[in-house]
């Protein structure tokens, strides 16, 4: 069988032509008009009317995720540091602010948020841990000026209050 390189001029010429009358050489073929397609068109499908949609949908019940519910931590007695600690470093290596919500705890890990509620009010606060302490044994927490006004603790300096952890 002889080689043909394609790259050359007028090879593809050449092939065409054989390959063309090698076409009309076949029975059936020849019949076949050279610039007409091999297989006539098909008509369009019928394209199917989409079915009739009812006027009003009806509307798609609401997914409400269910809040996760807080874990009671404990009640004990908390008190508030305000602006004579100001500027000072905490455990988590920012600086005090006392216009922040922010409390300090002994153990809980820092960044962990809690709802501190004062029990003889009902007033509640979520704060964020970014300290140490308190450091009086009785004490639980130590919540900073700011959450110790919206609680309505400053004027006694401590109070009885229920830790919730919020998830």
């Amino acid at each position: 069988m002889r080689n043909f390189n394609l790259r050359r001029p007028g090879v593809c010429l050449a092939a065409a032509v054989a390959f063309g009358s090698l076409v009309s050489a076949t029975p059936g073929l020849a019949d076949i008009p050279a610039n007409t397609p091999a297989e006539a068109p098909a008509a369009p499908a019928p394209v199917a009317e989409p079915a009739a949609q009812p006027a009003i949908a009806a509307p798609a019940e609401a997914v409400v995720e269910a809040e996760p519910q807080p874990e009671h931590l404990g009640e004990g007695e908390a008190s508030f540091y305000g602006y004579e600690l100001a500027g000072n470093r905490t455990a988590s290596g920012e600086r005090f602010n006392p216009k922040a919500l922010t409390a300090a705890h002994r153990t809980l890990p820092l960044g962990t948020k809690l709802r501190v509620t004062n029990k003889t009010n009902g007033k509640s606060v979520i704060v964020r841990i970014n300290d140490r302490g308190p450091f009086v044994k009785r004490r639980l927490i130590d919540v900073s000026l700011a959450a110790a006004q919206q609680i309505n603790m400053v004027r006694a300096g401590k109070a009885a209050v229920s830790l919730e952890l919020l998830r």
